[in-house]
C-alpha cells in the first residue's frame, strides 16, 4: 500500500502519540522524532528518529533522510531556522515555518498579536537580566506574572506581588528555559474570571472552531479541562475574531490552540500553540472529531466534518511525583468505573518510559449523558486519583 503521505513528527510525547494514531487512520507513514528513545508516539509509529530537536544538523539530516511530505512539529524547542530553510526548498511545514518560528518565542507571538494585529493583551515588557526585570516590575506594575520567552508546560513560570521576588522570579525563570535565549516575558497580572483554550482549525475549506475548552492549572500546567466552558456568546464571538485574525496572520492549515482570558465578555488574547493542545485531551471523549483527528485532516487538506460535541465532558491529569525508571500502575480497574449510568469514565496512560516530578503519565476523561458539567469533572478527578503509581518501595 502506498502511504496517504509521509509525516515527520518532531516531538513524541503524549499529544504526538495521540496524532500518530489519527494520522494512521488516515493511511499515514509516520517517523517519530524525539532526543530519547521509546518516547510515546514512537511506540506507535512506523519509524523513528533520536536527535535533539535543538540540533539543526540532525534536523535537517532527518529531514533529506526521509523528505517527508508534512513536517509536523509537536513541541516549541526546534532549530526553526531550518524548518524556514527547507520550507524555502519546498518541504511543507505544518502549519508554516512562519508560525513555528513565531510561536517557539512567547516574544514574537505577542508582538504579532498586540503591535501588528491589535488584540487585546495585558501590558507586558522584555527583559534579559534581573535589572531588565527590575525596570520591567516598575513600568508594568505588580503583580507581574514572569514567564520564559521560550517553555513549555508552565515550566519557569511564577507570580511576582513583591519587589523582593524579582531575584527568585528571575532564578525560576532561568532554570525553566528552553534553548538558548535568556530571555522573560513580563506581563501585568489579568484579573480574569476564567481562561480557556479555543481550539481553531485552519483547514483547506475555511476555519473552524470547537467549543470552548475551559482549564484549572497549577505551577502554570493544566491539571484539569472541561468542555464546553460557559461563556457568554458575545464573548465567544469575540475570541472567534481574534482567533481566526492570529491564525489567519500565521498562515498554513492545521489545529491551533489559541488561549484567551475571560472577564465577563471582554477577552483577552494570552498565548498561542499551532498545534494539538493539552488542554484539547479532553475532546478525545466530548467530540466526535477529537483535536488530533481534525488536525491531521486539516494537514492532510482533507474538509473538516461538522464539529459535533458530545456533551458535557472532563479530563484530569495523572501525575508522577518522583524520578524512576521501573514502575507500574495500579487502580486502572477501580478507575475505569462510572459514577452511575449517565457517565462515561475512560483513562489514557501515555507509555512514557519514566517518571520525574510532576510529569504527566496519563490523562482520565468523563463525559456525563445528562449534560451535567460538575458531575463530569467530578468522575474525570475520581478517575485519576483512583490511579496509584508503584515504584517498588
Amino acid at each position: 500500500m502506498t502511504p496517504t503521505a509521509t509525516i515527520l513528527l518532531l516531538g513524541s510525547g503524549e499529544l504526538g502519540r495521540e496524532f500518530v494514531i489519527s494520522a494512521k487512520r488516515l493511511g499515514c507513514w509516520v517517523i517519530a522524532c524525539d532526543a530519547y528513545d521509546d518516547a510515546p508516539a514512537m511506540q506507535l509509529a512506523d519509524g523513528r528518529e533520536i536527535f535533539s530537536m535543538l540540533d539543526g544538523a540532525a534536523l535537517r539530516a532527518a529531514i533529506e533522510r526521509h523528505r517527508p511530505d508534512h513536517i509536523v512539529p509537536e513541541i516549541e524547542a526546534i532549530r526553526t531556522e531550518i524548518l524556514a530553510e527547507v520550507e524555502a526548498e519546498g518541504f511543507h511545514v505544518v502549519p508554516s515555518a512562519k508560525a513555528a518560528q513565531m510561536t517557539m518565542n512567547r516574544d514574537a507571538i505577542r508582538d504579532l498579536a498586540a503591535v501588528e494585529l491589535g488584540l487585546a493583551t495585558s501590558p507586558y515588557r522584555y527583559a534579559e537580566s534581573r535589572d531588565e526585570l527590575a525596570e520591567a516590575a516598575k513600568a508594568v506594575g505588580l503583580p507581574l506574572v514572569v514567564k520564559p520567552v521560550m517553555s513549555s508546560s508552565g515550566k519557569g513560570q511564577s507570580v511576582v506581588r513583591e519587589a523582593n521576588e524579582i531575584d527568585a522570579a528571575w532564578d525560576y525563570a532561568a532554570a525553566g528555559m528552553r534553548g538558548d535565549r535568556q530571555r522573560v516575558i513580563a506581563e501585568g497580572f489579568v484579573e480574569f474570571e476564567y481562561e480557556i483554550t479555543l481550539l481553531t482549525v485552519a483547514a483547506a475549506d475555511g476555519i473552524h472552531f470547537c467549543p470552548p475548552i475551559g482549564h484549572r492549572q497549577e505551577r502554570g500546567d493544566y491539571r484539569e479541562s472541561w468542555q464546553p466552558a460557559a461563556m457568554s456568546l458575545a464573548a465567544q464571538a469575540s475570541a472567534q475574531e481574534m482567533a481566526g485574525k492570529v491564525v489567519g496572520a500565521l498562515g498554513g492549515h492545521g489545529l491551533f490552540g489559541v488561549e484567551f482570558f475571560v472577564r465577563g465578555d471582554a477577552v483577552i488574547f494570552s498565548e498561542l500553540s499551532p498545534r494539538p493542545h493539552d488542554t484539547g485531551m479532553v475532546t478525545l471523549v466530548s467530540q466526535d472529531l477529537s483535536e488530533f483527528d481534525l488536525h491531521a485532516r486539516a494537514i492532510l487538506g482533507l474538509p473538516i466534518a461538522p464539529i459535533v460535541a458530545r456533551g458535557a465532558s472532563a479530563s484530569a491529569v495523572i501525575l508522577a511525583d518522583r524520578d524512576a525508571d521501573d514502575f507500574a500502575f495500579a487502580g486502572l480497574a477501580e478507575a475505569l468505573v462510572a459514577p452511575d449510568a449517565d457517565t462515561l469514565v475512560d483513562v489514557r496512560l501515555f507509555g512514557k518510559p519514566a517518571t520525574r516530578p510532576y510529569r504527566r503519565m496519563g490523562v482520565a476523561l468523563a463525559r456525563h449523558g445528562g449534560g451535567d458539567l460538575a458531575r463530569a469533572r467530578a468522575a474525570a478527578v475520581a478517575a485519576a486519583d483512583a490511579i496509584t503509581i508503584d515504584y517498588g518501595d
